[in-house]
């Protein structure tokens, strides 16, 4: 562990050529930098390198090693295990890095590792164009594609990861590679699923596809007292969508702090279709709520934001099913009865399609499988809560235990999961996993995340 007066020398010798900021606990701005989306982590690095470009992260690296410390990588900040900042040591923090190009006529576009899904959207959307995305439009780029990349075009053009052609990265040795098919391989397959575990990317490019700029979706939502009814309505109505058409579940809270029984959707296909496949779910039941209809896709994938601020407190937990059955959504419906803050959730995601039809072990992230998954989302604004809103998520989730199936997604994953989850996770590919990160990282420089070990 370097003592103060050693990182202040380092930085210090770093300084004249790094164009990016190097932050110490008593600088201006260092209390704002150490922050992430989640309010429930407060960490305090010893340094946050705030990186411009590549040089300033091949630089970020070397200090970090000759310092000794731990590394952190921030991209968008987003993830709720606050993987991207560390007690004590370095926070490399890629969120100035923004830039984006687009290829319209190639259809692709390149995105530094700082970027927002809202700012690529911004970008894409100017061509009529767009990649799987998330849900929620200011999770970052960079954690959402590296662990999997659930969003409103997987069933029609796969997850985020799905749609990588190449990314630039900087590995633990300071070397800046470039990973895709054609070139290393190994590491392009472990980055498609595998985390931060083998370097910081510095830039992703996807393959893009016409998509909106007017797209079909919206919510609708249906009294607490009708929630057995709408799930049941909600898995029944998943059964046989088409591509195009995303259809997720859940129990939420009104902005009155009401209970209700909702679901959101996304049909990416013509409006006319998308009209169509509206027409089940708005005459469905009496909803106290319905916006659906046709919007702009980047509206539809940042209507949910506000629903996540930035320095909420979260904890969550989260599996996929075994079958969402009639006992299951029984079970689901009484526990969220018990949720103690009015911020809280439980959604159901579910996947088809596209995503689906990729083998297990041809990208590192492996479950494939038509299905859903199970999201337990306690969030709440006041540390007083913090037991009772950690209880019932923790609680929930024991109880919806024998509805799971052997499946989980990482990049739900907590800061307190055991080893048993890392395996869920990765499944299949983790020996792999762990071979790739040998080479790559045979030191483990990259561990503060859900850490990979390298196969020794």
């Amino acid at each position: 562990m370097s003592s103060i007066s050693a990182i202040t020398e380092a930085t210090a010798a770093l300084a004249p050529t790094f164009t990016g900021e190097l932050l110490q606990p008593k600088d201006a701005g260092y209390d704002q930098a150490r922050r992430v989306h989640n309010g429930l982590i407060d960490k305090h690095p010893a340094l946050i390198a705030r990186c411009r470009g590549v040089a300033d992260v091949v630089d970020a690296i070397a200090l970090t090693r000759k310092l000794g410390l731990e590394l952190a990588v921030r991209g968008g900040g987003h993830n709720v295990a606050g993987r991207a900042t560390v007690d004590g040591g370095v926070m490399i923090d890629l969120s100035l890095m923004k830039g984006i190009h687009v290829d319209a006529r190639a259809r692709t576009v390149r995105a530094e590792g700082g970027t927002t899904w809202a700012e690529v959207n911004r970008a894409t959307q100017l061509h009529g164009l767009a990649v799987t995305g998330g849900v929620v439009s200011s999770t970052g780029v960079a954690g959402l594609t590296l662990g999997g990349g659930f969003g409103w075009l997987m069933g029609k053009h796969g997850l985020a990861l799905d749609n990588l052609l190449s990314v630039e990265m900087v590995t633990a040795d300071g070397k800046v590679v470039t990973a895709s098919a054609s070139e290393e391989p190994d590491l392009f397959w472990a980055v498609r699923g595998g985390g931060g575990n083998f370097g910081i990317v510095t830039s992703f490019e996807f393959r893009l596809h016409p998509v909106g700029p007017t797209v079909t979706g919206g919510l609708v939502a249906h009294p607490f007292e009708r929630a057995r009814e709408t799930l049941r309505f909600f898995r029944d109505s998943t059964r046989a969508l088409p591509d195009e058409h995303i259809l997720f579940g859940g129990l939420i809270h009104a902005p009155d702090g009401n209970k209700l029984a909702a679901m959101v959707t996304c049909h990416s296909g013509p409006l006319a279709d998308g009209e169509k496949a509206m027409r089940p779910l708005k005459s469905f039941g009496t909803p106290v709520m319905d916006v659906l209809g046709p919007m702009a896709y980047s509206a539809l994938n940042s209507m949910l934001d506000a629903a996540y601020p930035k320095g909420a407190l979260n904890y969550w937990k989260s599996s996929f099913l075994a079958q969402l059955s009639d006992e299951a959504i029984d079970a689901l419906i009484a526990c969220f009865a018990q949720c103690p803050t009015p911020m809280g959730q439980v959604l159901i995601e579910h996947m088809h399609g596209a995503a689906t039809r990729v083998g297990p072990t041809e990208t590192a992230y492996p479950h494939r499988a038509e299905g859903y998954n199970l999201l337990v989302l306690s969030e709440w604004t006041s540390p007083a809560d913090n037991e009772r809103c950690i209880a019932w998520a923790r609680d929930t989730y024991s109880r919806m235990q024998p509805f799971f199936g052997a499946a989980r997604y990482v990049n739900y994953l907590g800061h307190d999961e055991s080893s048993e989850a890392l395996a869920a996770a990765y499944g299949v590919n983790y020996r792999r996993l762990r071979q790739v990160k040998a080479r790559f990282d045979p030191a483990n420089l990259f561990r503060m995340n859900h850490n990979i070990e390298p196969l020794g």
